[in-house]
């Protein structure tokens, strides 16, 4: 192995790095895109850690946006538990 290396021409490295680069690329595109498609990328993420008693610390409508942020995320929620439930029940029925 180490003669082989040795009669490649000067230069051969950077093709390894070339390749290398190309697949970090590659990987950090495909985890964009799967960032984009998991709702990753949302501002209003922030409000969720607020709670009611945080209601003096903030603005009126910071409040009320970290209220309708709260709702939304919990309809989400459930959308997702419910899902899941689904195709627990449909995995079930499959293996009787």
């Amino acid at each position: 192995m180490r003669q082989f290396i040795e009669s490649l021409p000067d230069g051969w490295t950077i093709y390894v790095w070339m390749i290398a680069a190309a697949g970090i690329l590659v990987g950090a595109v495909f985890m964009l895109r799967w960032a984009a498609k998991n709702k990753q990328f949302d501002e209003d993420i922030k409000y969720v850690v607020f709670d009611e008693k945080d209601k003096d610390k903030m603005e009126p409508e910071e409040y009320e946006k970290s209220r309708e942020v709260i709702a939304h995320q919990e309809e989400l929620r459930k959308e997702y538990l419910r899902k899941k439930a689904d195709r627990y029940a449909q995995q079930r029925q499959h293996k009787q």
